[in-house]
Protein backbone atom coordinates (compact mmCIF):
# COMPACT_ATOMS: atom_id res chain seq x y z
CA UNK A 1 0.00 0.00 0.00
CA UNK A 2 1.39 3.36 -1.22
CA UNK A 3 0.86 6.82 0.74
CA UNK A 4 2.17 10.09 0.01
CA UNK A 5 2.62 12.79 2.46
CA UNK A 6 1.86 16.03 1.44
CA UNK A 7 3.92 18.21 4.64
CA UNK A 8 6.47 20.15 4.63
CA UNK A 9 7.07 19.55 8.02
CA UNK A 10 10.25 17.46 7.51
CA UNK A 11 10.37 15.75 11.16
CA UNK A 12 6.94 15.16 11.10
CA UNK A 13 6.74 13.27 7.90
CA UNK A 14 9.72 11.58 8.36
CA UNK A 15 8.29 10.21 11.90
CA UNK A 16 4.98 9.46 10.14
CA UNK A 17 6.88 7.74 7.26
CA UNK A 18 8.92 5.59 9.95
CA UNK A 19 6.08 4.74 11.74
CA UNK A 20 3.72 3.98 8.86
CA UNK A 21 7.04 1.61 7.14
CA UNK A 22 6.84 -0.79 10.45
CA UNK A 23 2.81 -1.53 9.17
CA UNK A 24 3.71 -2.47 5.89
CA UNK A 25 3.02 1.03 3.91
CA UNK A 26 5.47 2.64 1.31
CA UNK A 27 5.49 6.48 1.62
CA UNK A 28 6.29 9.11 -0.14
CA UNK A 29 6.60 12.66 0.20
CA UNK A 30 5.55 16.32 -1.51
CA UNK A 31 7.12 19.07 0.39
CA UNK A 32 5.20 21.99 -1.43
CA UNK A 33 1.97 22.93 -3.85
CA UNK A 34 4.20 22.15 -7.10
CA UNK A 35 5.73 18.79 -5.98
CA UNK A 36 2.52 17.26 -4.90
CA UNK A 37 0.73 18.39 -7.61
CA UNK A 38 3.61 16.45 -9.68
CA UNK A 39 2.95 13.75 -7.75
CA UNK A 40 -0.74 13.31 -8.12
CA UNK A 41 -0.61 13.75 -11.74
CA UNK A 42 1.86 10.71 -12.00
CA UNK A 43 1.60 8.54 -9.37
CA UNK A 44 -1.58 6.59 -8.09
CA UNK A 45 -1.51 6.08 -4.12
CA UNK A 46 -3.62 4.16 -1.93
CA UNK A 47 -4.31 7.09 0.87
CA UNK A 48 -2.96 10.99 0.67
CA UNK A 49 -2.34 12.47 4.26
CA UNK A 50 -2.71 16.45 3.31
CA UNK A 51 -1.91 19.31 5.19
CA UNK A 52 -3.65 22.51 3.66
CA UNK A 53 -1.04 24.99 4.67
CA UNK A 54 1.82 23.72 2.35
CA UNK A 55 4.18 26.35 0.63
CA UNK A 56 3.38 27.70 -2.54
CA UNK A 57 -0.46 27.21 -2.92
CA UNK A 58 -3.66 25.85 -0.93
CA UNK A 59 -4.06 22.47 0.13
CA UNK A 60 -7.77 22.94 -0.16
CA UNK A 61 -6.48 23.44 -3.99
CA UNK A 62 -4.96 19.76 -3.97
CA UNK A 63 -8.12 18.66 -2.26
CA UNK A 64 -10.59 20.24 -5.04
CA UNK A 65 -7.81 18.58 -7.66
CA UNK A 66 -7.64 14.83 -6.27
CA UNK A 67 -11.39 15.08 -6.23
CA UNK A 68 -11.59 16.17 -9.33
CA UNK A 69 -9.57 13.28 -10.90
CA UNK A 70 -12.37 10.61 -9.62
CA UNK A 71 -9.68 8.36 -8.03
CA UNK A 72 -10.65 5.92 -5.20
CA UNK A 73 -7.69 7.19 -3.22
CA UNK A 74 -8.54 7.98 0.60
CA UNK A 75 -7.84 11.40 1.69
CA UNK A 76 -6.82 12.77 5.20
CA UNK A 77 -6.62 16.01 6.13
CA UNK A 78 -4.15 16.32 8.92
CA UNK A 79 -3.44 20.36 9.60
CA UNK A 80 -3.04 22.23 12.71
CA UNK A 81 -6.52 24.07 11.91
CA UNK A 82 -8.94 22.72 14.37
CA UNK A 83 -12.14 24.34 14.25
CA UNK A 84 -15.45 23.25 13.15
CA UNK A 85 -15.76 25.08 10.17
CA UNK A 86 -12.18 23.84 8.41
CA UNK A 87 -13.20 19.78 9.43
CA UNK A 88 -16.51 20.52 7.68
CA UNK A 89 -15.31 22.13 4.27
CA UNK A 90 -12.59 19.23 4.37
CA UNK A 91 -15.27 16.71 4.37
CA UNK A 92 -17.77 18.26 2.35
CA UNK A 93 -14.69 19.13 -0.19
CA UNK A 94 -14.12 15.65 -0.80
CA UNK A 95 -11.96 14.05 2.46
CA UNK A 96 -12.47 10.76 3.56
CA UNK A 97 -11.32 11.88 7.39
CA UNK A 98 -9.77 15.06 9.42
CA UNK A 99 -7.12 15.01 11.73
CA UNK A 100 -5.68 17.61 13.95
CA UNK A 101 -2.44 18.22 15.06
CA UNK A 102 -0.97 17.57 17.21
CA UNK A 103 -2.02 13.57 16.72
CA UNK A 104 -0.74 10.10 17.74
CA UNK A 105 0.79 7.78 15.05
CA UNK A 106 -1.43 5.02 16.33
CA UNK A 107 -4.29 6.89 15.89
CA UNK A 108 -3.09 8.05 12.49
CA UNK A 109 -2.39 4.70 11.33
CA UNK A 110 -5.78 3.39 12.35
CA UNK A 111 -7.57 5.78 10.41
CA UNK A 112 -5.52 5.35 7.19
CA UNK A 113 -6.45 1.46 7.48
CA UNK A 114 -10.16 2.56 8.30
CA UNK A 115 -9.98 4.55 5.14
CA UNK A 116 -8.44 2.02 2.53
CA UNK A 117 -10.53 -0.99 3.98
CA UNK A 118 -14.07 1.16 3.41
CA UNK A 119 -12.58 2.60 -0.07
CA UNK A 120 -11.15 -0.97 -1.25
CA UNK A 121 -12.64 -3.27 0.70
CA UNK A 122 -16.39 -2.35 1.63
CA UNK A 123 -15.38 -1.86 5.18
CA UNK A 124 -14.42 -5.76 5.88
CA UNK A 125 -11.67 -6.86 8.36
CA UNK A 126 -11.59 -10.16 6.54
CA UNK A 127 -11.41 -10.87 2.32
CA UNK A 128 -12.87 -14.51 1.55
CA UNK A 129 -12.64 -14.99 -2.20
CA UNK A 130 -13.53 -18.73 -2.71
CA UNK A 131 -10.76 -20.93 -0.74
CA UNK A 132 -8.54 -18.04 -0.03
CA UNK A 133 -9.32 -15.96 2.74
CA UNK A 134 -7.45 -12.58 3.68
CA UNK A 135 -7.12 -11.03 7.24
CA UNK A 136 -6.53 -7.37 6.81
CA UNK A 137 -5.85 -6.96 10.51
CA UNK A 138 -3.41 -9.84 11.03
CA UNK A 139 -1.65 -9.51 7.77
CA UNK A 140 -2.73 -13.23 7.57
CA UNK A 141 -3.59 -15.59 4.61
CA UNK A 142 -5.17 -18.94 4.30
CA UNK A 143 -6.48 -21.23 2.01
CA UNK A 144 -8.35 -24.32 2.56
CA UNK A 145 -7.62 -23.22 6.44
CA UNK A 146 -4.28 -23.53 6.11
CA UNK A 147 -1.78 -20.81 6.78
CA UNK A 148 0.04 -19.13 3.85
CA UNK A 149 3.16 -17.18 5.09
CA UNK A 150 4.27 -14.34 2.86
CA UNK A 151 6.92 -11.96 3.22
CA UNK A 152 5.41 -8.34 3.05
CA UNK A 153 6.06 -7.15 0.15
CA UNK A 154 4.20 -10.71 -1.38
CA UNK A 155 1.27 -9.63 1.17
CA UNK A 156 1.25 -5.96 -0.57
CA UNK A 157 1.27 -8.22 -3.83
CA UNK A 158 -1.81 -9.99 -3.19
CA UNK A 159 -3.96 -7.44 -1.52
CA UNK A 160 -3.18 -5.10 -4.89
CA UNK A 161 -4.87 -8.13 -7.30
CA UNK A 162 -7.52 -8.90 -5.47
CA UNK A 163 -8.07 -5.23 -4.70
CA UNK A 164 -8.00 -4.75 -8.82
CA UNK A 165 -9.68 -8.04 -9.68
CA UNK A 166 -10.24 -8.54 -13.37
CA UNK A 167 -8.36 -5.48 -14.47
CA UNK A 168 -5.34 -6.00 -16.39
CA UNK A 169 -2.51 -4.30 -14.49
CA UNK A 170 0.78 -3.38 -16.15
CA UNK A 171 4.07 -3.90 -14.83
CA UNK A 172 5.30 -0.30 -14.27
CA UNK A 173 2.17 0.10 -12.04
CA UNK A 174 3.47 -3.32 -9.60
CA UNK A 175 6.61 -1.72 -9.51
CA UNK A 176 5.47 1.65 -8.41
CA UNK A 177 3.21 -0.46 -5.73
CA UNK A 178 6.37 -2.15 -4.22
CA UNK A 179 8.92 0.35 -4.86
CA UNK A 180 7.11 3.73 -5.01
CA UNK A 181 8.47 6.83 -7.27
CA UNK A 182 11.99 5.33 -7.24
CA UNK A 183 10.34 2.36 -9.69
CA UNK A 184 11.23 4.85 -12.28
CA UNK A 185 14.89 4.81 -11.68
CA UNK A 186 14.46 0.93 -12.71
CA UNK A 187 16.46 -0.11 -15.88
CA UNK A 188 14.03 -3.45 -16.00
CA UNK A 189 11.22 -5.40 -14.08
CA UNK A 190 13.28 -8.50 -13.70
CA UNK A 191 12.56 -7.72 -9.50
CA UNK A 192 8.89 -7.66 -9.73
CA UNK A 193 9.13 -11.56 -11.63
CA UNK A 194 10.77 -12.17 -8.70
CA UNK A 195 8.04 -11.26 -5.98
CA UNK A 196 5.27 -12.62 -8.25
CA UNK A 197 6.92 -15.73 -9.04
CA UNK A 198 7.23 -16.52 -5.35
CA UNK A 199 4.03 -15.22 -4.77
CA UNK A 200 2.47 -17.65 -7.22
CA UNK A 201 4.05 -20.32 -6.15
CA UNK A 202 3.03 -19.95 -2.08
CA UNK A 203 -0.27 -19.42 -3.14
CA UNK A 204 -0.27 -22.63 -5.62
CA UNK A 205 1.42 -25.09 -3.48
CA UNK A 206 -1.26 -24.02 -0.88
CA UNK A 207 -4.44 -25.28 -3.79
CA UNK A 208 -5.48 -21.85 -4.53
CA UNK A 209 -7.24 -21.87 -8.27
CA UNK A 210 -4.86 -20.36 -10.09
CA UNK A 211 -6.34 -16.80 -10.23
CA UNK A 212 -3.08 -14.74 -11.19
CA UNK A 213 -2.95 -14.86 -15.23
CA UNK A 214 -0.23 -13.58 -17.12
CA UNK A 215 -0.98 -11.05 -19.65
CA UNK A 216 2.14 -11.00 -22.29
CA UNK A 217 3.47 -7.75 -23.08
CA UNK A 218 1.33 -5.91 -20.82
CA UNK A 219 1.28 -7.31 -17.05
CA UNK A 220 -1.06 -9.52 -14.92
CA UNK A 221 -4.69 -9.48 -14.29
CA UNK A 222 -6.32 -11.30 -11.01
CA UNK A 223 -9.07 -13.16 -12.90
CA UNK A 224 -12.50 -13.78 -10.68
Amino acid sequence: MKILIIEDEADLAQSIAAYLADENYICEFAVNYSEALQKIETYRYDCILLDLMIPGGSGWSILKELRAQQEQNGIIIISARNSIDDKVTGLQTGADDYLAKPFHLPELAARIYSVIRRKQFATTNIIEQNEIKIDLLAKQVTIHEQEVVLTKKEFSLLLYFVSNKNKVISKSAIAEQLSGDIADMFDNYDFIYTHIKNLKRKLLDAGYGNYLKTIYGTGYKWVV
